[in-house]
């Protein structure tokens, strides 16, 4: 810890079990020490798999912006402390998760470290990242250029889908979800 707080940008996806549930879940763990202070939460948005195997469930992202005293070095071990509680394994990579939690920005640091690089490097061509971002924070950039911009330019970005709040597991809606595709 420095004492001194730094914003972040922190990207949460699920993909397996009660996904809605562990993202809420998620949020109030990540913010639960008083090292870590919630600024905004985005809304939650749908979207299939980028990369890692075929036939994974379809995930649940969102983006949420804290402040932190804790270095960049101890918010990416609580963020794996988190992932860790909310039972993340990492048997394959870009695999299917119950959590994943990224930092995406630790205020104006660039960082080529090999455990936590800085920005994150594929952040800037993610529309599931981006876009839920850009919703709490429209005039953000990343790489010198707004994100709503980088967003709308992602491959990813038709696969965008609003989420319904309805339960679901392992990305198949159960009683009550409403397709929208």
């Amino acid at each position: 810890m420095n004492g001194t707080y730094t914003k972040a940008v922190l990207a949460l996806g699920s993909n397996l079990g009660e996904r809605n549930e562990t993202l809420t879940e998620a949020v109030a763990d990540l913010v639960d020490p008083p090292e870590v202070r919630l600024l905004a939460v985005s809304p939650i948005v749908q979207t299939k798999a980028v990369g890692g195997p075929a036939g994974q469930p379809d995930f649940l992202n969102m983006v949420i912006t804290v402040e932190t005293c804790l270095s960049p070095m101890e918010l990416l071990a609580h963020c794996q402390a988190v992932e860790n509680k909310h039972l993340r394994v990492r048997e394959v990579h870009w695999g299917p998760r119950t959590l994943d939690v990224d930092i995406i920005t630790y205020g104006d640091l660039h960082s080529d470290d090999p455990h936590l690089t800085l920005p994150h490097p594929r952040a800037a061509s993610r529309a599931f990242v981006l876009y839920p971002w850009s919703l709490i924070e429209p005039s953000a950039t990343l790489a010198g250029e707004r994100i709503s911009i980088l967003a709308a330019q992602a491959d990813d970005f038709a696969d965008l889908a609003p989420f319904d709040g309805f339960g679901d597991f392992n990305g198949l809606p159960t009683a009550g979800a409403v397709e929208e595709r």
